[in-house]
């Protein structure tokens, strides 16, 4: 067959061909085991959200193609969100686009703002997608390393990795799949750096709802940072409603311009009903956001003292819905060996943190578990995994 003699894959995204979500996904399946590996809930968001889409959905809203940075109404409405939490301003006609997910949006970022050669410095361990977005920019992936057990960035490891390739920093506060939350004197310093060397921002935020301790702080609102920062968020995590993928970027005009330049040859548009009930979530009252954040905060504790009680040492999260555990209590170093093996032995899936590193031995004992499940599942997982200590 002609062309068949070609690479099927680029050499760029050589090795991001099977994730390690479908595997632990297929043993989950395959073993009957309790899912902790993916982060997505086991219970729907809220009523009336879900309605708002019912309701757009019949009224023939949306079922066309949506307008390209997506409906007035949802831009307002994250407009009036950035405004009401963090008293940022930014206009919804020329500094909001809506995207496919924030995993949409950070695709479009770096196909936007990357050239082949353009360095890029990322939170190690990273999201996944990170790695593949780089790769197919052709640009350098540079990992800061975030080191057990508070997983904080060395600041002066970061000046020092900066250099006259650096294009951007992306940065992922709260942190998957630490935890980490960056502080506010942190942010300071970061935001120094970028000035100092002239460098852009990617910020993904879509764990903002979802902090333990202490706050978070978008960079975005920093002097001198509003106009080289671009704020990633999205709706599938603060709102439990994941598989309508809607997200956003905010930024001046001209990158937003650039973004949604790549964003139209991606998805061009996507999930037009929901975009009308994610701006009716987005307007929930405060009461909401609170006891959101309460009932993962409940959740966490009780999968803490599941994990502890069965023998890891668990480095608790500031943010997020995941726990970073180690495997070195039990004698175990390899982490995806461990996770692998875990749906035969205890029923419960989990993901090798290994995965996300550049080095996997910086990680290759660490395993991440998530509570984002309801509570009777967390509990069973718990009891499950005490088979461990024999």
């Amino acid at each position: 067959m002609a062309g068949m003699t070609r690479p099927l894959l680029n050499r760029r995204l050589d090795g991001f061909g099977t994730t390690i979500f479908a595997e632990m996904s297929a043993l989950a399946t395959r073993t009957g085991s309790v899912n902790l590996g993916q982060g997505f809930p086991d219970t729907d968001g809220p009523e009336e959200v879900r309605e708002a889409a019912v309701r757009a959905l019949r009224d023939g809203r949306g079922n066309q193609y949506p307008p390209g940075p997506g409906i007035p109404e949802l831009r307002t409405a994250i407009s009036d969100h950035q405004r009401r939490f963090y008293d940022l301003s930014f206009d919804p006609d020329t500094e909001i686009l809506v995207t496919a997910g924030a995993t949409e949006a950070i695709a479009a970022s770096m196909l936007a703002l990357l050239e082949p050669g353009d360095e890029v410095i990322a939170f190690e361990p990273f999201y996944d997608s990170y790695a593949a977005c780089i790769a197919m920019t052709g640009a350098k992936r540079v990992p800061l390393t975030l080191r057990a057990p508070s997983f904080r960035p060395d600041l002066e490891e970061l000046r020092a990795l900066i250099n006259s390739k650096t294009r951007l920093l992306l940065l992922n506060s709260p942190h998957n799949p630490t935890g980490m939350v960056l502080t506010a004197e942190e942010l300071r310093v970061i935001a120094a750096l970028a000035i100092e060397y002239d460098v852009l921002v990617v910020t993904d935020e879509v764990y903002e709802h979802v902090v333990f301790e202490g706050s978070h702080h978008p960079i975005a609102a920093l002097p001198g940072m509003r106009e080289r920062t671009i704020s990633l968020s999205s709706a599938g995590k603060t709102f439990s409603f994941t598989g309508w993928k809607v997200g956003w970027a905010m930024a001046d005009a001209p990158l937003i311009t650039a973004v949604r330049t790549a964003k139209q040859y991606l998805t061009y548009v996507s999930a037009g009903p929901f975009q009308y009930a994610v701006a009716e979530a987005l307007r929930l009252p405060d009461a909401y956001f609170a006891e959101f954040r309460a009932g993962l905060r409940r959740k966490r504790d009780l999968l803490d003292e599941g994990l502890r009680g069965a023998g890891f040492e668990v480095y608790e999260p500031q943010g997020t819905y995941f726990i970073t555990t180690d495997i070195a209590p039990f004698g175990e170093k390899d982490a995806y060996a461990f996770c692998r093996s875990l749906p035969e032995r205890c029923g419960v899936v989990a993901v090798p943190n290994s995965v996300f590193y550049d080095d996997p031995d910086v990680g290759h004992s660490q395993v991440r578990f998530t509570f984002c499940k309801k509570e009777d599942v967390l509990q069973e997982a718990a009891a499950r995994l005490q088979r461990l200590r024999a």
